[in-house]
C-alpha cells in the first residue's frame, strides 16, 4: 500500500468514527423520534362509607359519650340513638365493643341491639335501641368503661 492509499483509508476510518459519534451523540434525539406518547382524560366518583351517631331523628344532636347509669346486678338500661348514613354507599351494620375497664368487666356485661341486618341508604338515618345488661352474678365492679363500635360496610 502506498502513502497515498494510507491517507485514503485514515480519512475514510476517521469519516466512520465520525459518523458513529454523530449518530451515537443523538441516539435520544433519533430514539425520541421514534416515540409516541397517548393521553386520555379519564372522568369517575370515589365512594366512600361514612356513618354518624345523633341523639335525635333529625340527626343535628351528635353522640359522642353514652351514659348508662346506675345497673343493678341482674338489670339491663336502654338507650336510644339514630345511626346515619354520611356516606355515599347502602351500609350493613355490625356492632362490637372493646377498651372495657375493668378489664373483666366484659364477662359480666352484655350489650345487645334491636337492628335487623336491613342496609341504610345514603343519607338515611335508622333508629337503634342498645342494650346493656349485666349479670346477676357481678362482683367488685362498681364502675366501668367501654366503647361501643359500630362498623358500617358497604352491602353488596
Amino acid at each position: 500500500m502506498n502513502e497515498k492509499e494510507k491517507i485514503n483509508l485514515a480519512f475514510r476510518i476517521l469519516g466512520v468514527i465520525f459518523a458513529v459519534s454523530i449518530i451515537l451523540g443523538n441516539i435520544d434525539l433519533i430514539f425520541g423520534l421514534l416515540t409516541a406518547v397517548l393521553s386520555i382524560a379519564t372522568t369517575g366518583v370515589v365512594t366512600s362509607a361514612g356513618l354518624n351517631a345523633y341523639w335525635d331523628s333529625e340527626c343535628t344532636n351528635e353522640v359522642t359519650s353514652i351514659s348508662w347509669g346506675s345497673i343493678y346486678p341482674g338489670g339491663s338500661t336502654n338507650v336510644t340513638i339514630y345511626l346515619k348514613n354520611t356516606g355515599d354507599v347502602p351500609m350493613t351494620l355490625s356492632l362490637t365493643t372493646d377498651s372495657w375497664d375493668p378489664s373483666d368487666a366484659e364477662t359480666y356485661f352484655t350489650l345487645t341491639w334491636d337492628y335487623s341486618g336491613v342496609q341504610i341508604q345514603p343519607g338515611e338515618a335508622l333508629q337503634i335501641t342498645l342494650t346493656l345488661a349485666v349479670s346477676e352474678n357481678t362482683q367488685g365492679i362498681t364502675n366501668f368503661s367501654f366503647n361501643v363500635v359500630i362498623t358500617g360496610t358497604e352491602a353488596t
